[in-house]
């Protein structure tokens, strides 16, 4: 590589640009590198500059516009403002915006092995997430996945383990979730379903009113920091854990394949760098932020937060380990997925049993307060 070259791939052009005699502005490609300017849009399939969520996105967009000086500038659109959240996946692969920002869970219905790159339940948490997608094959697989979507995938935040919901009705066995209508989107649908409940795709957007006017009997959303936000200790009585069902949700952004092939080499790094920022910063967040709402629930809004019963759980992943392996039993992509996915978890659980399980274990049963 030559030495023009490398600077260009570590995010330097305009030093490169000065080490060849001219300013930016006056350089093309040949002298200079690639000093055109990017002007694209980032839709997503959340509220506008909802905490969390929404305002992730605007800060990887600031994150690269200062890290390209200003060559590359993202306008975020929320939900609805240019296009539905659930078509987010299709503007950005025929091309009406260059980026989006969602859950491949939400596109199960694409491809079955879509799933597997948000969260599927009963499987890895946020921290495992990042390890498979960044050095156990994950991401490779994805980047496989999505390439015939004319799409490019990157992990770009983590809510981390999230709250199976908000309930009107007591959860004391498997019987009172016969018939209950409640949101709960990807994966963690279907296996409700199996469990006798009525699982309902709706937007965030939309959970509040639906749970008010009784459309749905239960939201299942994020967790306590964003939960507070959209109100739902105001209209439901019980609060349940453990996240069974998301124990460390991905968020992606997704590039649209043919315009990210075509930016110069130091602006995929960028993005590359800006997308990992994002993945952490978020996961960050809800971490700092979560405590604190559910102390205000509880105390301020006296929510009774409830864990599910056993049985409970135990009927959960028994339906859980059905799903999957119905999901993938005829599509020889999503087989492979699985496969990556299970070696991995295998491996990674063996440590966390005697690493991260077995320190809090032990954290919990000495704790002095």
């Amino acid at each position: 590589m030559d030495r023009r070259k490398f600077l260009s791939t570590l995010g330097l052009g305009a030093a490169a640009a000065a080490v060849a005699g001219c300013g930016q502005t006056d350089c093309g490609p040949e002298a200079g590198g690639d000093t055109r300017k990017y002007r694209w849009k980032l839709v997503t399939t959340w509220p506008k500059n909802y905490p969390g969520l929404g305002t992730s996105p605007e800060r990887f967009a600031e994150m690269v516009k200062a890290m390209s000086n200003g060559r590359m500038e993202i306008k975020v659109f929320g939900a609805n403002e240019l296009v539905p959240p659930f078509e987010v996946f299709d503007a950005v692969s025929q091309g009406s915006a260059e980026m989006g920002h969602g859950a491949a869970y939400y596109w199960k219905g694409k491809h079955p092995a879509a799933p597997f790159f948000t969260a599927v339940p009963f499987g890895f948490t946020a921290q495992e997430m990042n390890g498979w997608l960044h050095h156990g094959g994950g991401q490779q697989l994805w980047d496989e996945l999505y390439a015939g979507f004319n799409l490019k995938p990157f992990a770009a935040g983590n809510t981390g383990t999230q709250m199976p919901g908000w309930y009107n009705k007591e959860i004391n066995s498997v019987d009172d979730l016969a018939g209950l209508k409640i949101r709960m989107p990807g994966l963690g649908g279907e296996v409700i379903k199996r469990a006798g409940a009525v699982p309902v795709q709706l937007p965030g957007g939309e959970l509040f009113t639906a749970l008010e006017s009784g459309v749905i009997d239960a939201a299942e959303w994020v967790g306590p920091y964003n939960d507070l936000t959209f109100g739902f200790h105001r209209i439901a009585k019980f609060y349940y854990y453990p996240g069974w069902h998301e124990p460390g949700p991905t968020l992606e952004l997704i590039i649209n394949k043919e315009m990210w092939d075509g930016l110069p080499d130091d602006l995929q790094a960028i993005i590359r760098a800006a997308a990992m920022w994002s993945n952490q910063d978020m996961l960050d967040e809800y971490t700092a932020r979560n405590n604190a709402a559910l102390i205000e629930l509880q105390e301020k809004h006296k929510v009774q937060l409830r864990r599910l019963p056993d049985d409970v759980l135990a009927r959960l992943k028994v339906e859980s380990d059905a799903v999957l392996k119905d999901l993938v039993a005829d599509n020889d992509f999503a087989s492979r997925v699985y496969d990556s996915f299970r070696a991995f978890e295998k491996g990674v659980r063996n440590y966390a049993n005697v690493a991260e399980l077995s320190y809090m274990n032990a954290r919990q049963l000495l704790a002095g307060d």
